[in-house]
């Protein structure tokens, strides 16, 4: 039986995942590696709505993946790596050590 943060855990890297999941979503993630940028920055790069692109940012803030941060009248994006280290160590620690057998 799982305790309440052993859950907590779970929901979050389902959140994560789900958010990971779609590909613009990707594509923001990976110009977010090279630096923050403004949302209008952002929507430049794609071939959607800027509300499209919004929900997108939305949903990686929500779980996370980015934070933002008000400078004068723009709002800049910026990658929170930290969530995607958490990640890879519970993929690492799902896969378990080659030589268990």
């Amino acid at each position: 039986m799982l305790n309440k943060y052993e859950r907590d855990d779970i929901v979050s890297i389902g959140n994560t995942l789900k958010a990971l999941s779609d590909p613009t979503r990707r594509e923001i993630l990976t110009l977010l590696k090279k630096g923050k940028l403004s949302a209008g920055e952002i929507v430049e790069h794609f071939s959607v709505s800027g509300a499209a692109v919004s929900r997108h940012l939305s949903i990686l803030k929500d779980a996370d993946l980015i934070r933002d941060e008000r400078e004068g009248k723009f709002i800049y994006y910026e990658l929170n790596a930290s969530v995607l280290e958490e990640i890879m160590l519970w993929i690492t620690d799902l896969k378990g050590d080659s030589n268990d057998d």
